[in-house]
């Protein structure tokens, strides 16, 4: 006869809280990433800021994350195991929601992978895996909304709006700049141009003979 044992209360704990957290620094990293494709930059924030921000937060957030999925992966009472861990709605508990998140998880490590192998896959294939953040991140909010007990109200609540609200405010910053007009290149003067009319006028004395 099978006992089923009780995680401790501080798994749970544990669990969610490092589902919040990582939550909220993918939602920055996404933030980052689309602000820093409109090259915001100021004397005293480089681009060079920005990006070692954004690679460094996602960073942070993959730390978070593998615990979130270690303590999720030790809680019975989620039932979710280790072949629920990478493939979609196994869990037993609220399965479409857990598989939400197993399909974040999933993009998650597809998108780490091509990064780490960058310069061998190319920009161009890595450019296109890193487009599945834009699935990523509404089907992990999706997982923490429906899978949590404490998402429709208090602090739980709270943070899912202001994840919203940060992303929906880098959207329509990267869409007021893809929509303002861009300065136009004007090509470098030659110097025969730079030199204009007294220019033109000097030469042309150096030529009259002596004798004229």
């Amino acid at each position: 006869m099978l006992i089923a044992v009780e995680t401790p209360r501080f798994v749970w704990y544990l669990m969610r809280g490092s589902g919040f957290v990582a939550l909220a620094l993918f939602t920055l990293t996404v933030a980052l990433g689309v602000v820093g494709v409109t090259r915001l930059q100021s004397p005293r924030w480089s681009r060079l800021v920005t990006g070692e921000l954004h690679r460094n937060l996602a960073l942070l957030a993959t730390c978070f994350l593998s615990i979130h999925v270690a303590t999720a992966l030790l809680d019975s009472w989620v039932g979710l195991g280790w072949i629920g861990a990478v493939v979609p709605f196994h869990a037993m508990y609220r399965p479409l929601w857990l598989g939400f998140g197993v399909m974040a998880f999933d993009l998650f490590l597809a998108i780490l992978i091509s990064s780490l192998l960058r310069r061998r896959i190319g920009p161009r294939i890595w450019r296109l895996i890193h487009w599945g953040t834009w699935a990523m991140w509404p089907l992990a909010l999706s997982h923490a909304l429906g899978s949590g007990t404490d998402t429709t109200k208090g602090w739980g609540l709270a943070i899912c709006v202001g994840c919203i609200a940060t992303v929906a405010t880098a959207l329509g910053w990267r869409i007021r700049w893809a929509l303002k007009p861009k300065p136009s290149r004007q090509p470098s003067p030659t110097p025969a141009t730079a030199a204009g009319v007294p220019g033109a006028i000097a030469r042309a004395e150096t030529k009259v003979p002596a004798n004229a």
